[in-house]
């Protein structure tokens, strides 16, 4: 399974130049961020989170050992969604799974890039709850649970069913 879906999972990178309130001279640094991301299109297309590429001012996404710049296509802060485009064609996109199918216990695997730097890792676990009601940086999420490890920079990455569909 995980052969079948990887392809489709990408490691994105962001910079984004911020200006420190406690400079007297405005000055200015590049902070460095990294997430995951889905391809959704061959043509280019990829869904992530929007907390990993809002507010960057270049986004970057790895396919294997080639880099891409990606420009932000849309963006809702309230679902945490983004789509980003990159220019590249032949691409392996995943297919979309129905996630209102799931049910508690079923087998899932996630695809992503945990810490930033360990791109294309792949964990399993099961649906561990659905419709669970959370709140996150102060917005209301409802949200599918699982017990597949997920760590910082698995953020946009795939959440796969048996099937290989991707379906969070």
């Amino acid at each position: 399974m995980a052969d079948l879906v990887s392809p489709s999972v990408v490691v994105i990178t962001t910079e984004q130049v911020v200006y420190s309130q406690w400079s007297w001279y405005g000055q200015s640094q590049v902070e460095s961020g990294a997430g995951s991301g889905v391809i959704i299109s061959s043509d280019g297309y990829i869904l992530t989170c929007d907390h990993v590429v809002s507010g960057a001012s270049n986004i970057t996404v790895t396919i294997g050992d080639k880099d891409y710049p990606a420009t932000i296509i849309g963006e809702d802060s309230t679902s945490d969604i983004a789509v980003i485009k990159i220019e590249a064609d032949g691409l392996t996109p995943a297919i979309v799974g129905d996630s209102d199918k799931l049910a508690v216990g079923d087998n899932v695997l996630a695809v992503g890039n945990p810490l930033g730097e360990l791109g294309g890792t792949v964990t399993d676990g099961i649906i561990s709850a659905l419709d669970r009601e959370v709140t996150v940086e102060g917005k209301n999420m409802t949200l599918l649970q699982t017990s597949a490890a997920v760590s910082p920079g698995n953020s946009g990455g795939g959440l796969f069913n048996e099937k290989g569909e991707l379906v969070g």
